[in-house]
């Protein structure tokens, strides 16, 4: 199964768009945007309006002052609010996300919404990513539980999240570093989550027949963008997401579903 993510994208998109009732403001905070930033921009956009919401993007200098972006963030006048990583080095990263409200925060990205996440809280969002993941194992009928599943990375978007929800759905987790564990255990996997950022990293040969490879992982070779995961696993996982067009659009959408249940939220309290 080669999983079509724009597709399922779509079809995610065309939900949300139905189920609300009047145009969401989305905010996106930016500092010094890159050319590859505004790209991803400019696709977040288009998805928002598939959505039947509208991005607000504001964009600061190099030299913004954090507590210029904690007021973008914490203000009103969003429905949402979204922080565009990565951030300049100089800046408290941690401090300007926990300021996101969790009513909010559509990108778990604050400790609060983390944590209830992380702790499998009943009501609590998953990050993107940790939906796109979900989104592909429920549509090829895998369940996690009991299951033997690697994790490859564990930064705070694709690796971390991913091992925790895995945990949290009863599968054996193993996570591998660039500074601990070994390719070799992904032979005995049966899901495997790969954020490393690392071109080709997964071959073929470190592959068990009908594995479930998810590649999360982006980054740039030769002019083009690639995975984690070379090509050639296709032939030999069971499921298979390609880079671009697999986990990527999914996650995008799955943010924009996270808005949604956000702005749901306090009309299903009342």
């Amino acid at each position: 199964m080669i999983v079509d993510g724009r597709q399922i994208a779509t079809d995610i998109l065309r939900e949300v768009r139905e189920s609300v009732a009047r145009t969401i403001v989305v905010r996106a905070i930016v500092v010094a945007p890159s050319p590859a930033t505004e790209s991803y921009l400019s696709i977040k956009s288009a998805r928002a309006e598939e959505a039947g919401m509208h991005l607000e993007v504001v964009r600061l200098g190099a030299h913004a002052d954090p507590d210029e972006v904690r007021e973008w963030v914490s203000s009103s006048g969003c429905d949402a609010a979204i922080v565009q990583l990565p951030l300049p080095e100089s800046f408290d990263t941690k401090s300007i996300l926990d300021a996101i409200p969790v009513s909010r925060d559509a990108d778990v990205l604050s400790s609060s919404a983390y944590e209830a996440f992380a702790r499998g809280d009943e009501g609590a969002l998953l990050p993107p990513v940790v939906c796109a993941v979900k989104e592909i194992l429920a549509r090829a009928d895998i369940s996690p539980r009991g299951k033997r599943a690697v994790v490859v990375g564990q930064g705070r978007l694709v690796g971390e999240p991913a091992a925790a929800w895995l945990r949290n759905e009863g599968a054996h987790v193993s996570v591998i570093t660039r500074e601990s564990g070994d390719l070799a255990l992904l032979k005995d996997a049966e899901i495997i989550v790969s954020g490393a950022g690392a071109p080709a990293l997964i071959k073929p040969e470190h592959l068990s027949p009908g594995v479930a490879l998810i590649d999360a992982g982006t980054s740039e070779s030769g002019g083009a963008i690639v995975g984690d995961a070379d090509p050639a696993c296709m032939s030999v996982a069971g499921v298979f997401t390609p880079v671009p067009g697999g986990v990527g659009p999914l996650a995008v959408a799955c943010l924009f579903r996270n808005v949604a249940t956000l702005v749901a939220r306090p009309l299903q309290e009342g």
